[in-house]
């Protein structure tokens, strides 16, 4: 847990990625496995955290990242095994998991508040 908040804190003002961070903080702590239970959720918290921290506030949305991971949980797995492939050849290559929280975000962002089509 040391490395892990180490690596965050050492890198938040180098990457400036949305969800680089993020994507680093959600394979690496299910990576690690910190938790009898609920290692899972506590990832996707603390991803969801990093994304809104990166942007300096709570973001709104009907649904937010960690909802929107919930629904559709293949990319989520699949990134996940990505990163754990990579870091098998020595390399941490989160990026199929930054992009994928990417567009989960922007989806996020497009529900936050649209226009009323009353006038």
């Amino acid at each position: 847990m040391d490395a892990f908040v180490s690596v965050i804190h050492e890198n938040w003002t180098i990457i400036d990625h949305p969800t680089a961070l993020a994507a680093f903080a959600l394979w690496n702590l299910n990576w690690i496995h910190p938790f009898i239970e609920g290692n899972g959720r506590t990832a996707r918290a603390a991803c969801y955290y990093l994304i809104c921290m990166k942007q300096g506030k709570i973001l709104g949305g009907k649904k937010t990242v960690p909802e929107l991971i919930r629904e559709n949980r293949e990319p989520y797995i699949a990134g996940l095994q990505a990163a754990d492939r990579a870091y098998e050849r020595g390399q941490y290559d989160i990026s199929d998991l930054a992009k994928y929280l990417e567009g989960l975000l922007k989806k996020q962002m497009e529900e936050t508040v649209k226009p009323s089509s009353q006038g």
